[in-house]
């Protein structure tokens, strides 16, 4: 129950509700308003002392941005995820409209709602801090997603467009755990950058029919490895508001072993044109 209840929040709080004269207005008052409302849905942001991180950053695309971070988590980092997750654990939902259903052909995983203990109040600070603190943005509660044999999310935006105020203006896709053959993160309307010096071949799937590509800088397409305690941030809406095309993406299908991811979204203002 609590995983349709997770689904339909976000609707209903950043569609349905006038969040400009609340999230973005002059007024204070009704900004005070909805941080106590979305209390069970938006982390806070508390003062928090967290332990020094270090991370390596690499930049994919430039248009839309997209980053691959090398260590975004610590190893206890990770094995603590896994850990406050493992009693949570229900079947992912879709969202149509207002119906929210099972639909294991287009998302076959199973989603957990976890609790804002230190750690992953610092896991929310590091991803504030990589956006520059932004004021206008309010990280989502986490979630963590369970994938085994055959588990996959069909190609989707995580922009909805459908309000003119507010919408997930960026994602980081975590890899708490992952110990499996297949369950890459795809995005097709990405170029590929050039491997021929195989440096993106680490992170990135380089082979085609299980031939080695050695310049595939005109093909469109990348595939991100699942790899433990790395992630993929990207920007999904232009400074005008609308979402960019380019971030369809999909969890491909696992063929063996097992992943555990960790969604990050920010939501803030869309500034959609007219």
């Amino acid at each position: 129950m609590l995983g349709y209840i997770a689904a339909i929040l976000p609707l209903y709080i950043f569609v349905y509700l006038p969040v400009s004269n609340t999230l973005f207005g002059t007024s204070q008052k009704p900004l005070a308003r909805v941080t106590e409302f979305n209390s069970s849905f938006i982390a806070t942001n508390e003062p928090l002392s967290c332990p020094t991180h270090k991370y390596n950053a690499h930049i994919l695309s430039q248009e839309p941005l997209v980053i691959y971070i090398e260590d975004f988590l610590s190893p206890d980092e990770s094995t603590h995820l896994l850990k406050i997750s493992e009693d949570k654990f229900e079947p992912s939902t879709v969202t149509s409209g207002a119906e929210t259903s099972i639909q294991t052909k287009i998302r076959h995983s199973e989603v957990a709602l976890i609790d804002r203990d230190d750690v992953v109040r610092c896991i929310e600070h590091r991803a504030r801090s990589f956006q520059g603190w932004r004021p206008d943005l309010h990280i989502e509660r986490l979630r963590t997603q369970r994938y085994g044999v055959g588990g996959h999310y069909t190609h989707h935006y995580d922009w909805s467009g459908a309000s003119r105020d507010a919408d997930r203006v960026s994602t980081f896709m975590v890899y708490v755990d992952a110990k499996c053959e297949g369950g890459g993160t795809e995005f097709p309307r990405i170029r590929m950058p050039n491997v021929a010096d195989r440096k993106w071949c680490e992170f990135l799937e380089c082979e085609v029919d299980g031939s080695e590509v050695k310049d595939k800088r005109q093909n469109m397409g990348v595939t991100f490895k699942p790899k433990k305690g790395n992630a993929v941030f990207w920007e999904n809406l232009r400074p005008n508001g609308l979402g960019y095309e380019e971030t369809w993406h999909a969890g491909l299908p696992l063929l063996s072993g097992w992943k555990v991811g960790l969604n990050i979204w920010s939501w803030g203002p869309a500034r959609r044109s007219d």
